[in-house]
């Protein structure tokens, strides 16, 4: 089946690499005009020349309004309407316990978190308001459902994602305009390796490594991948999910449905760190 999102347009923000730049690809090949949203150039460049047409890149800090502003207006006068707002950039933010919580870093956290969702609805529904039509999905987390899957500060404000996505359901419905977030559990991206600190390049190959050790989190024993992320976006995305807002939806291999009758030892991560960097060095 091909063609689900022929003749709309999305923006996806976080959209040059991990689950971001798996939507985009998707949603490109099932017919949609996508326009990616980041602040590493240099991959969005890249995906500019090699994606065609039907991509374009805008460099936006989601937690800048001057930014998200200049996002959607520019989307909608190369493509001319939006159908698809995909709130999905990331951050693990500020860490540590409440009392060692630096304030400057936890500001800057709930600006991309949080804030940068609400630009995203503030902006792309007038627009769906006037067609009639749209789908707003942000990304959320497990750790915005349960307890203890990550930093404090990063499930607080995915915890505010999960409302949000609830309570504009209420507000927009009225207008045909679809509310849903999808809820991450361990999906092999880099967001493992900048949790514990690695740069960037570092951290994209740390998501690759830390695959295998991901397979034995859930009861379906096997990774998370950035298109499971995207295939859940799709058909939030597209008309297949017309009666469906509101909603959290977790795609994490049923992490959260409660305890395994045999758990595991669990995920160590410093120790797969220390294993991960001493492979590296001896390359």
């Amino acid at each position: 089946m091909s063609g689900r999102l022929e003749g709309k347009v999305a923006i996806v923000t976080g959209g040059v690499s991990g689950m971001g730049k798996a939507t985009v690809e998707l949603f490109l090949k099932e017919g949609a005009k996508v326009v990616a949203a980041d602040l590493t150039d240099h991959l969005g460049e890249e995906m500019a020349r090699s994606l065609g047409d039907d991509f374009a890149y805008i460099r936006t800090d989601v937690a800048s309004e001057a930014d998200v502003k200049n996002l959607v207006d520019q989307t909608v006068k190369k493509f001319g309407r939006l159908d698809c707002m995909f709130n999905n950039a990331g951050y693990v933010g500020v860490r540590g316990e409440n009392f060692q919580i630096d304030m400057e870093e936890f500001d800057r956290t709930v600006g991309v978190l949080v804030k940068g969702v609400f630009l995203g609805y503030k902006y792309a529904v007038p627009v769906m308001m006037e067609q009639k039509s749209g789908s707003i999905i942000s990304t959320a987390s497990v750790a915005g459902l349960q307890a203890g899957f990550g930093p404090q500060a990063y499930s607080a404000c995915k915890a505010a994602v999960v409302h949000v996505a609830r309570t504009a359901a209420l507000e927009l419905g009225p207008h045909n305009i679809r509310s849903n977030a999808i809820c991450p559990g361990g999906i092999a991206t880099s967001i493992f390796g900048s949790a514990m600190g690695l740069g960037s390049q570092v951290a994209d190959k740390f998501g690759e490594f830390i695959k295998p050790r991901l397979a034995n989190l859930q009861p379906i024993a096997k990774p998370g991948l950035p298109q499971h992320i995207a295939e859940t976006a799709l058909y939030l995305a597209s008309d297949a999910s017309e009666f469906v807002s509101g909603q959290a939806i977790a795609v994490d291999g049923g992490l959260t449905s409660g305890p395994m009758r045999q758990m595991s030892s669990g995920l160590d991560m410093e120790a797969a760190v220390k294993e991960f960097m001493s492979s590296v060095q001896g390359e």
